[in-house]
């Protein structure tokens, strides 16, 4: 593996702004370097998601490794030290929006898969660089896998070079309150949506959690709150809704979710979500990403733990605590699925964003070893 070249390419995947809806510069960075690399077939599907194959010597089996190339944006009034899109090095690290999230762990995985050996490999290597993960977890990882049809999938997001065996889901959701407008100078003749939903809205900050020994507490975090009519001119407000951001633990649904949230006067919805390709497509479904865990010993946690050990990492077995592509490859498809990236949950969407390059070098060898591993002959 050429370790200053795959240097060299995550800065120049930096360096490429890559907005969710506007991954299309940066798709084009990596199909080249696929090609350069050697795989045998890349293409992008019709969402603009960046896909690529590796055959093996014989066949047998697919391994999708996903990681997204859409970035969150650079947020009003930040003081960033560093230009957020020079992908600076100093004191081994690489600054820069999407250095740790996760454009880093992308570069890894190509490098990772164009360094393995063909003829020790039965079945193929797919390599997908998805779009739109930040505003929709797994929704553009669907046609990936309709494309490949993997029977086993890693997800490239920052564990700290550990390997996660699950990871929360998430939901959005919409409360909605109707109440009645009336004049302000006379608030008896109607009824306050807003009062409406502040007596939800207690009732939901006092309602117990369930809690994951793995994956950690259900959580339930009011994001937004807007009434109707607003501005409000002397006029009491007839609708008041809500947004919920609920992080989801396994087995739990969209029907589990919503059954405790009722009211009297107050609905309760997942929200829908659409969201523009760059490619002049739309993606659409519901605001619904199912949690997922496998078993520790299931076999392909144990196959990947024996790659990762076998590249020289000493990994211990976690999950995510925040929602991933995964919610489609192991939540909703069931294909099994682990985590694997380096940088932590934390240094995802900071100022001054940056990835250790030893790190970076670290994962690139464990997704070679994870491959080898359950692709082995």
């Amino acid at each position: 593996m050429n370790t200053d070249r795959l240097i060299a390419f995550t800065q120049s995947l930096v360096r490429e702004k890559s907005l969710s809806g506007d991954e299309g510069r940066v798709v084009e960075l990596i199909l080249a370097e696929m090609r350069a690399l050697g795989f045998d077939r890349v293409w992008v599907d019709a969402n603009g998601s960046a896909i690529g194959i590796i055959e093996g010597a014989r066949p047998g089996k697919t391994i999708l490794l996903d990681a997204h190339c859409d970035t969150v944006g650079i947020a009003a009034g930040s003081k960033w030290t560093r230009d957020p899109f020079a992908a600076e090095i100093e004191d081994g690290y690489i600054y820069g929006r999407g250095s740790a999230d996760m454009k880093g762990a992308l570069a890894a995985m190509i490098y990772g898969a164009a360094s393995v050996d063909r003829k020790k490999i039965s079945g193929r290597i797919a390599v997908s660089a998805t779009v739109l993960e930040e505003v929709m977890e797994g929704v553009s990882l669907a046609t990936v896998m309709e494309a490949v049809s993997p029977e086993f999938v890693v997800i490239g997001e920052a564990s700290e070079l550990n390997l996660n065996r699950g990871g929360r889901g998430r939901a959005e959701i919409h409360l909605e309150a109707i109440g009645k407008p009336a004049h302000s100078s006379s608030p008896h003749l109607g009824v306050n949506a807003v009062h409406l939903m502040l007596k939800a809205v207690e009732a939901i900050e006092r309602m117990p959690m369930a809690n994951d020994a793995l994956l950690g507490p259900a959580l339930m975090a009011l994001t937004d709150i807007i009434s109707d009519p607003y501005p409000g001119y002397s006029v009491i407000p007839s609708r008041c809704r809500v947004t919920y951001d609920r992080r989801l633990l396994p087995n739990e649904t969209a029907a589990s979710v919503l059954s405790v949230l009722h009211a009297d006067q107050v609905s309760a919805t997942i929200a829908e979500g659409e969201h523009a390709t760059y490619t002049g497509g739309a993606l659409r479904g519901a605001k619904f990403f199912p949690a997922w865990v496998f078993a520790e010993d299931h076999p392909f946690v144990e196959s990947a733990m024996k790659g990762l050990h076998a590249a020289g990492l000493t990994p211990k077995i976690s999950a995510y605590r925040f929602c991933t592509n995964a919610a489609y490859s192991a939540g909703v498809a069931g294909v099994p699925t682990v985590g694997f990236g380096p940088a932590s949950e934390g240094e995802a969407h900071v100022v001054d964003e940056r990835l250790a390059i030893k790190d970076l070098l670290t994962a690139a060898r464990g997704y070679g070893g994870i491959i080898e591993a359950t692709l082995g002959v």
